[in-house]
């Protein structure tokens, strides 16, 4: 509920789908997608349980609306644009959307299949190569290549590590490395048994804050990193007249 909107107006307010949709994605980005429910949704608005099934089914109904409304939100494609800004900027639109809603990336990857709004968005992404003079065997291996990075999410090779994090842990060992040599010791024989693992976790600092859906090593820097390589790459196979049948 928006903070200048008198609680007792908006609760005179007639429910509405919509209504208790945006309702359902403000509390998921202020108490998180584990603290929403039914009841404490209709809580929210003011209204009895029952009152919230006039408009939605299920609390199932109710997460696939609410992916409805985050990914209807996005910006729309700019006519004129070449295929590969394009691209880019919807799928970093999407990102944006996702880190300003942390609960919908969890959400999204529970659904069984994809909601109306997030199959017209994969469509505005298909349409993109299309339109950049892409064959329909390129475009197809580009969305597979792209993945769920396509809506802005990343798989990562391991999962994040528990809070607190790398740097803290390493700021924190520094003081007590003294103080307890068996860490040290099995700092040290990591190191001699990883040496490359070890290297690269020392040398590099992740900013967590940005994770998307919370897992691993995806900053904003490391998505844009990878997703124009991989754009990069679409580029030259569509100059080159890519095709995935064999070659005579």
């Amino acid at each position: 509920m928006p903070a200048d909107v008198p609680a007792e107006e908006s609760r005179r307010t007639p429910l509405s789908r919509d209504r208790v949709l945006r309702a359902a994605v403000a509390f998921a980005d202020g108490a998180g997608i584990e603290a929403l429910s039914m009841r404490r949704l209709a809580q929210e608005l003011g209204v009895v349980p029952m009152a919230l099934y006039k408009h939605v089914a299920n609390k199932e109904e109710l997460l696939d609306g609410m992916v409805e409304a985050v990914v209807a939100g996005l910006d729309p494609h700019v006519p004129g644009a070449d295929w590969k800004s394009a691209v880019r900027r919807r799928i970093l639109g999407a990102r944006d959307a996702l880190v300003r809603h942390a609960w919908a990336a969890q959400v999204i990857r529970s659904r069984t299949s994809p909601t109306p709004a997030v199959l017209a968005y994969l469509d505005s992404v298909i349409g993109m190569f299309r339109a950049g003079g892409f064959s329909l065997d390129l475009t197809h291996h580009a969305m597979h290549a792209l993945g769920s990075r396509v809506l802005g999410l990343t798989e990562e090779l391991f999962d994040a590590p528990p809070s607190p994090g790398p740097r803290a842990t390493a700021t924190a060992s520094v003081s007590a490395s003294a103080a307890d040599p068996a860490q040290t010791a099995a700092r040290e024989a990591m190191a001699l048994r990883y040496p490359h693992v070890t290297e690269l976790a020392g040398a590099v600092a992740h900013d967590r804050s940005s994770v998307v859906g919370g897992r691993g090593c995806d900053d904003r820097f490391e998505f844009e990193f990878a997703l124009d390589l991989l754009l990069d790459g679409f580029e030259r196979l569509h100059g080159q007249g890519w095709t995935s049948a064999p070659r005579p």
